[in-house]
């Protein structure tokens, strides 16, 4: 394939935005990987520095930077601005007080040092003033699941470069996010290297552009100059770029220890030195005090006039000359790094339009419009970050929303910007900023302004301010420029244009009316109340801003959209796993917590139990204890959910038992136990409640008889007795409250209470006088269960069988028949009450003779359809004869692993998805095999179902059952489990020929004496 320029060079940075994460990734987890000895940003003042080391101390409280570096903070010193220069002095100063005795004599040797510079007002972009654009989100999402920043990409980008420089500072802007592959950088150089990219001279005659000596080293620093001059110093190549000014400069530790000489004595920091360069009157430029002099063409005379960052005076001068003399001895090394991108966030105009429109040329960076963002359509075409749109809200074409809340019928017109507000049914004009901030006394307001307003312009030249101007602004309200700037100077930058409110509702009310203000359509009693107001400018808010609340509410909010992405992600069937890659190495955090738990509450029951059942795999595969709530918490939690449903629906369908009267003096009922062949699972909630259920089954006898026996009898003793004849244990109730207590897995007669709660004789809670129930009923019960011959833990479905035995009996012994749909309602009913969950299956299996094809359509309430298999005689005699049952040896309880397999069904495991999805189609295709004679045929769907229990759960064989497959494997052509598998009965259908006496003898051979055996059983057509 042949690509274009722009799409190799696509290629390459995106290689190289992969790589640079990898190399971020080394430094968090390798020890020995190369990283920053020093990370510093500079700070504008002491507040802003709270922020910033807020902002590090998060990031390595979530492993998000490398432990071993030493972070630094540093305002400005006392608050005074002292300019880039007196910034990285003051850098310098730091680390002086870092080194130790030995180090003094160069301080900078074998440190790799990276300074940001990040403590400008940003005046262009207000609503970064407060946080600092150094943390002012960008539009991509990171690998880990967070939104990024400029503060995130850049140590990322440079996350490699400690590799490549033995040692030295790197000095970077804080608002120019560069993207480059550091395997690039030369760092073979003596004194500083200037890191320039190549790009079309149409865009470097706006910036910095570096003049090439002919020897790689930087000539001339050309600032803004037109294209023809540019062309004219030979500062255009041949492909028509330029080399670029990154801001972005490499110093070694002799210019650095040079540098630090001037504030310096014998390597100890002189105050007196120190106080002349770094101070607001000399307010020193890194960029055009320290830099000029090391291009080889500059001189002393034009390094006078170089312009400054603050006003040039006799103290800047004679700093000027020091410096020209420590460093001219000096060159700097032009370091070109093509492919490359440099990015500059600078004005409001130009952040909307790089977010809503630009963001597609990045796109090869995964850069989107869309980052951290819920409830909005992804092709709705607008820009967001964190951000949380209601349904009910619109956001307009070009708008960008950020950190914020926008719900209920809030519209944003098209080309706003909307910042750190929670917004509710409130209607932003077009092409306007709103900016919320909190203050420290905890007041708030909303910064609102106009896209394309320059907080530098001044009242005097007539600067733009919300679609007009200061001036109409000022005149149209009948104001004077002391109402807005009460003696400062008249820039919009220090008006006073924002009323302090006791709440954010207030302050929507105040943008409004500033809006309204604007427009010339404000009413006098609105212009009256604005004017009363305490009220701040863009620059007095942002320095009385508490940054520390909207950091945690942004966070609070991010939290917030991570939990409702996904909970959506889950509702939408994702598997839990690849739902919580969302929260990245973070994991989920208390606040995401709270947020999940909350929306669990509120969630519908099949999605409420995915929330709980996900939190809880997260907490144990985690070994996780969050808010004090462990991972078993939840899960009993999801299961008890799932019972309370079934539950809720079975109590609503028991019978009236107003008539209920003992009508016969004894009942026996005997019912035979079930084989599964096709659709086992299906018939278990949720799945049936929400797929339905799909089972072919049928009843047999074992060993000759109908192992599950009940038998209840009238006593004139007006008492409860209960009897489980098959472990030799009795016992009386004499109260209400002794068979309402059933909860209790280990209870011997667990099952005789649930099943008096569940046909309605004894009330499931309160109060009730047994002896006034019994005397109603016409006498006291005995009520005695036993399974005859049958192990536990068989598979053959006898727990449930033997409630269903209990239901039919009872209601016999009351004089009423039940159908066994109903019959089978209330044994779900007694399952939740005794915990044991399970599905429908087993029961109706027991409860007549017959191989039964049986269906429930989805719903709460399981309705089941049940069609008998017709077989011709021949058919029912070859697989009577082929047929057979193999016990194991082995008892496996199926309380774990019914958790197990419904856990992974609620957690969309897609393996247990898929085999769920197959079952029950096959156990059709069974029905559709016997009914046309073809064992062959059915046997092999019973391999095929085998397989896919094992999908479903691998602990459903083990070795024991293997070797017994294996045993038989020549004498069969079809093999399945009973039950749940684990241990109880095998089934087995034999190769034609074959005899049962052929496979006893077999399995005798080779299991002596160990209990596996093949039993008599007899199939009940």
């Amino acid at each position: 394939m042949k690509y274009t320029y722009n799409q190799r060079k696509n290629l390459f940075m995106q290689q190289s935005y992969l790589d640079s994460w990898e190399d971020y990734e080394r430094s968090l987890n390798k020890a020995n990987f190369i990283k920053w000895d020093y990370i510093i940003l500079t700070a504008s003042n002491e507040e802003q520095a709270a922020v910033y080391r807020e902002q590090i101390a998060y990031r390595l409280e979530n492993h998000q930077l490398p432990a071993t570096t030493h972070y630094a903070v540093l305002p400005d010193p006392e608050g005074k601005r002292v300019g880039s220069g007196g910034a990285t002095f003051n850098v310098m100063r730091y680390i002086a007080t870092q080194a130790s005795e030995d180090e003094k004599e160069n301080i900078f040797k074998n440190k790799r040092i990276l300074v940001i510079h990040s403590g400008g007002d940003s005046k262009r972009v207000p609503q970064y003033s407060a946080i600092g654009k150094l943390f002012s989100p960008v539009p991509r999402e990171l690998p880990d699941g967070r939104g990024s920043t400029l503060f995130d990409e850049f140590m990322i980008g440079m996350a490699g470069v400690p590799s490549r420089i033995k040692e030295g500072m790197l000095v970077l802007s804080g608002d120019v996010l560069l993207l480059f592959n550091p395997l690039q950088i030369d760092a073979m150089f003596h004194g500083a290297a200037a890191i320039s990219i190549k790009e079309r001279v149409e865009i470097g005659k706006n910036h910095g552009v570096f003049l090439n000596d002919g020897h790689d080293n930087v000539g001339q620093f050309l600032h803004k100059q037109s294209e023809e001059h540019l062309r004219e110093v030979g500062a255009v190549n041949n492909q028509n770029c330029v080399d670029l000014d990154t801001g972005a400069v490499l110093f070694d530790s002799d210019l650095l220890q040079s540098l630090f000489s001037l504030i310096s004595t014998d390597g100890k920091i002189d105050e007196e030195k120190f106080g002349r360069f770094v101070s607001e009157e000399a307010r020193i430029s890194f960029y055009g005090d320290f830099l000029y002099p090391l291009a080889k063409d500059s001189t002393l005379e034009k390094y006078y006039k170089e312009a400054a960052e603050g006003v040039i005076n006799d103290t800047l001068l004679a700093c000027r000359k020091e410096i020209w003399e420590a460093v001219r001895g000096y060159s700097m090394k032009l370091i070109c790094l093509s492919p490359a991108e440099f990015i500059h966030f600078g004005t409001t105009k130009e952040l909307l339009q790089l977010v809503t429109k630009n963001v597609e040329d990045y796109s090869f960076l995964s850069w989107s419009k869309k980052v951290m963002t819920t409830g909005a359509e992804e092709n709705s075409d607008f820009a967001a970050h964190n951000a949380y749109i209601g349904h009910a809200a619109v956001v307009e074409k070009d708008c960008y929303i950020e950190n914020s809340y926008i719900l209920d019928n809030s519209v944003v017109h098209s080309g706003s910007i909307v910042s750190n507000l929670h917004l509710r049914n409130v209607e932003i004009p077009a092409n306007t900023v709103w900016h919320g901030l909190t203050l420290n006394d905890g007041n708030a307001l909303i910064r609102v302004y106009g896209v394309l307003d320059n907080p530098k312009g001044r009242l005097q030249d007539n600067a733009g301010f919300l679609g007009t101007t200061l001036s109409e602004f000022v005149k149209n309200n009948n104001l004077s420029a002391s109402d807005l700037w009460n003696g400062k100077e008249d820039y919009l930058w220090f008006a006073d244009l924002y009323p302090v409110c006791s709440s954010r509702e207030e302050a929507v009310e105040f943008a409004q009316i500033i809006v309204k203000m604007a427009k010339g359509t404000a009413t006098e009693q609105e212009i009256v109340r604005w004017k009363e107001c305490r009220r701040e400018s863009l620059c007095s808010s942002f320095n009385k801003a508490d940054v520390q609340h909207d950091c945690l509410f942004e966070r609070e909010l991010e939290s917030r959209i991570l939990a409702n992405k996904f909970v959506y992600m889950l509702s939408c069937g994702t598997y839990y796993k690849e739902a919580l890659k969302i929260f990245g190495l973070r994991g989920i955090s208390d606040h995401i917590y709270e947020n999940l738990i909350e929306d669990a509450k509120n969630a519908p029951e099949d999605l409420k139990i995915r929330i709980y059942y996900a939190l809880s795999r997260y907490m144990k595969e985690n070994r996780a204890v969050i808010k004090n709530q462990t991972y078993d918490v939840l899960e009993t939690k999801c299961f008890k959910e799932i019972l309370d449903m079934i539950y809720q629906d079975a109590v609503q369908h028991l019978p009236d038992n107003k008539d209920y009267h003992i009508s016969q003096d004894e009942v026996k009922v005997e019912l035979p136990v079930r084989v599964n062949w096709g659709g086992g699972w299906t018939d278990t909630p949720p799945h049936c409640n929400e797929k339905g259920g799909v089972v072919l089954n049928a009843a047999i006898k074992l060993k000759g008889i109908y192992p599950v026996q009940v038998c209840i009898r009238k006593l004139d003793s007006l008492h409860i007795e209960f009897e489980s004849q098959d472990i030799g244990v009795s016992g009386t109730a004499e109260s209400v409250a002794e068979i309402q207590d059933c909860y209790n897995p280990y209870d011997s007669f667990a099952l005789h209470k649930a099943a008096l709660i569940s046909c309605g004789i004894i009330p499931q809670s309160g109060t009730a006088d047994l002896q006034g129930i019994l005397k109603r009923l016409g006498g006291g019960i005995y009520l005695s269960t036993q399974v005859v011959g049958v192990p536990k833990g068989s598979g053959l479905g006898t727990s449930s069988i033997l409630s269903a035995a209990c239901v039919k009996a009872i209601f016999q012994f009351l004089g009423k028949e039940l159908d066994n749909s109903k019959i089978s309602e209330i044994v779900l009913c007694m399952e939740q009450i005794m915990s044991t969950g399970g599905g429908w299956q087993d029961q109706i299996g027991g409860l007549t003779e017959g191989i039964k094809f049986i269906r429930s359509m989805p719903g709460i309430h399981q309705q089941m359809d049940v069609e008998y298999v017709k077989m011709s005689e021949t058919a029912k005699k070859e697989l009577q004869e082929r047929f057979a049952l193999i016990y194991t040896g082995q008892r496996r309880l199926a309380r774990n692993l019914l958790r197990d397999v419904v856990g992974s069904y609620i957690g969309a495991r897609p393996e247990s998805i898929e085999a769920l999805e197959k079952m029950a189609p096959i156990a059709a295709l069974m029905k559709f095999e016997l009914e046309r004679g073809n064992i062959d045929g059915f046997a092999e769907l019973l391999n095929q179902h085998w397989e896919l229990s094992k999908q479903l759960d691998q602990g459903s064989t083990n070795t024991c059952i293997d070797q017994i497959f294996m045993s038989c494997q020549d004498l069969i052509c079809g093999q399945f489990i009973s039950g749940a598998g684990g241990g109880g009965f095998l089934q087995v259908i034999l190769k034609k020929g074959v005899t049962k006496e052929t496979l006893r003898a077999r399995i005798s051979e080779l299991f002596q004496d160990s209990g596996v055996d093949v039993w008599n059983c007899e199939i009940l057509f």
